[in-house]
């Protein structure tokens, strides 16, 4: 098959009516590499688990942990650049002069990704001329184990990687009064974002704790996935 025909099919099968698509690219390399519609994160659920799966309640330790305490889940990362980050005491709220055996401890876990969108089969004059749509979608646990226990800041960088063209950020407060432990859905839709974007940096933080034992908040599907489209509905 030509250049010319593998141009065309991926016109074709990928809707890019209107789209820049330039004869120096390797057409066969870009239909392959499959930029749209596939989520463009690696390992994007490391806790074995699915939003459209309950959650399972949580495994409580046997006996107290009298050990050095942990601060971050012992699952299989790989594909995230992971950090943690232990919290100082919370003694907020505590009288004067009160004795307190034992305080939790709290941990933001954090774990991000860059992802090059031109190494993922994306092409310049598409990403700043028609600039496809960027779907950002993550799923996290209602632990219940404090009133923020989830964050996230999404950023389309330039080819410097490091200025940023367009962000998302959120950082919601949760609702203890009830007790549901549901999947949760943070969702966000990057449109008409302007030229220069080359990456996505996805960042997420989790709240984990550590009293007599090591309790998590856990994620599942995380993506990043472009979409054919320019205009946000």
């Amino acid at each position: 098959m030509s250049d010319a025909e593998w141009k065309n099919r991926c016109g074709s099968e990928w809707g890019l009516l209107g789209a820049p698509m330039p004869d120096g690219l390797d057409w066969k390399s870009v239909y392959e590499a499959k930029p749209f519609g596939r989520n463009l994160l690696r390992n994007p659920s490391p806790f074995g688990l699915s939003k459209d799966i309950p959650l399972p309640e949580p495994d409580l330790p046997d006996e107290p942990d009298f050990g050095p305490p942990r601060f971050q889940p012992d699952e299989d990362f790989s594909g995230w650049t992971t950090n943690t980050e232990v919290l100082p005491y919370d003694r907020s709220g505590i009288p004067a002069g009160a004795v307190v055996c034992q305080l939790p401890q709290y941990s933001w876990f954090s774990l991000e990704q860059l992802v090059d969108l031109k190494a993922e089969g994306l092409w310049e004059e598409l990403l700043d001329n028609f600039q496809p749509e960027i779907h950002i979608q993550d799923w996290y646990e209602e632990s219940q184990l404090h009133d923020s226990i989830y964050q996230l800041q999404v950023k389309l960088l330039g080819a410097d990687k490091s200025t940023v063209i367009s962000e998302y950020t959120t950082s919601p407060t949760e609702d203890r009064s009830r007790y549901s432990r549901a999947w949760k859905e943070v969702s966000h839709v990057f449109c008409s974002y302007g030229p220069g974007v080359r990456y996505v940096h996805f960042l997420h933080k989790l709240k984990n704790m550590f009293l007599n034992g090591f309790y998590k908040t856990m994620f599942t599907n995380s993506t990043v996935v472009v979409r054919p489209s320019n205009s946000c509905s």
